[in-house]
């Protein structure tokens, strides 16, 4: 059964998450030299992909005893925040340009970008994370490709316009709490039992 606030938080927390990361600015690049529905079609494929991974690592972390699992979601959320204040940027990968603009070309570019990119990144742990911390896969699963889909779109879309308004350093510092509290609230939970 679905959760709808297991899926708003896994939704925040990797739409936060994924925004300052290099995945927003591959579909901003890719986006702006390409038909958007291609691009999107392809990125969207390889998050899919993504998250059942996750989700699958995280099902199976949850045989693991409630209080050692409380105390790894806990330490797990904290490195992720400590990951985003602390993460230097990756402005200067290159993406290269499929030599036409069909369909398979571009949304192939698109899915082995995001795939490789996206492989073990901090979302990808999240989402095993929160797999794991509420033992409801297909809410989890569904609020973290929502989330993803969410930042390509914006990214391909209107990355631009977005930069411009929000910097990057207070979405990071957001997404950090945000983490930071989930964290604290594992590990307290692991103390008191």
């Amino acid at each position: 059964m679905i959760s709808f606030t297991v899926l708003a938080l896994t939704f925040g927390v990797v739409f936060l998450a994924e925004l300052p990361d290099k995945t927003a600015l591959a579909g901003l690049v890719l986006g702006t030299r390409y038909r958007a529905s291609y691009v999107f079609a392809g990125v969207a494929a390889a998050f899919v992909l993504h998250v059942t991974l996750a989700v699958a690592a995280g099902s199976v972390l949850t045989l693991l005893p409630q209080r050692i699992l409380h105390v790894l979601t806990g330490v797990l959320f904290l490195g992720g925040a400590a990951m985003l204040l602390f993460k230097k940027g990756d402005d200067d990968e290159e993406i290269r340009k499929p030599e036409n603009q069909s369909f398979w070309k571009v949304a192939g570019a698109g899915f082995m970008l995001i795939l490789v990119a996206e492989f073990g990144d901090l979302t990808q742990i999240m989402t095993a994370n929160l797999a794991a911390r509420y033992d409801n896969p297909l809410s989890v699963g569904l609020g973290a490709v929502l989330a993803l889909w969410s930042v390509a779109g914006i990214g391909i879309v209107g990355g631009r316009a977005l930069l411009r308004r929000v910097p990057f350093a207070l979405i990071t510092k957001v997404a950090a709490l945000l983490m930071t509290g989930l964290g604290v609230w594992s590990l307290w939970e692991a103390v008191r039992g």
